[in-house]
């Protein structure tokens, strides 16, 4: 008997990337920024892992920004309002919680602007997502890589 050739189906290990701000003279973690995947806004794994972190920071001194521009998944729960917008950017700062600064928008509306906050006696940063999020799209060429005749996904109402 001749075997056939197959492809065994193997676990594809995916890298979450994240920025931390540290304060240089002790190397503590300032603020976290973290650019939400598909994987953290599932159920399953992926989600519980990054609820779990999110509670870490949240439970300590560190600023974290949580940017969720993905229309699918489940955004992960705030208290106090019910999400009307796709798209949000959440600023918790570390001195003011629990409250939090949640920036909601759609697909119409503008990319806000947010201040990143750093260290109580630092000045906070003013952030213009869009305008960062612009610069990386021309640099990295996605127009190229992106094939925008396709149906979208989830579908737009």
């Amino acid at each position: 008997m001749i075997p056939k050739t197959v492809i065994v189906p193997t676990v594809e290990e995916v890298q979450e990337r994240y920025l931390e701000i540290r304060d240089v003279s002790s190397g503590m973690v300032v603020t976290a920024v973290e650019l939400l995947s598909p994987k953290n806004k599932r159920a399953g794994e992926g989600r519980s892992a990054y609820e779990k972190k999110r509670y870490q920071v949240l439970s300590n001194l560190t600023n974290l920004v949580g940017i969720d521009l993905l229309r699918g998944g489940r955004p992960l729960s705030v208290i106090g309002i019910e999400r009307q917008a796709c798209y949000s950017v959440l600023v918790s700062r570390s001195d003011m919680r629990p409250r939090a600064e949640l920036y909601e928008f759609g697909l119409q509306q503008s990319i806000p602007t947010f201040l990143l906050p750093l260290k109580p006696e630092d000045v906070s940063l003013t952030i213009d997502l869009r305008s960062l999020m612009t610069g990386v799209y021309r640099r990295a060429k996605y127009r190229l890589a992106i094939d925008y005749s396709q149906p979208v996904g989830p579908m737009l109402s």
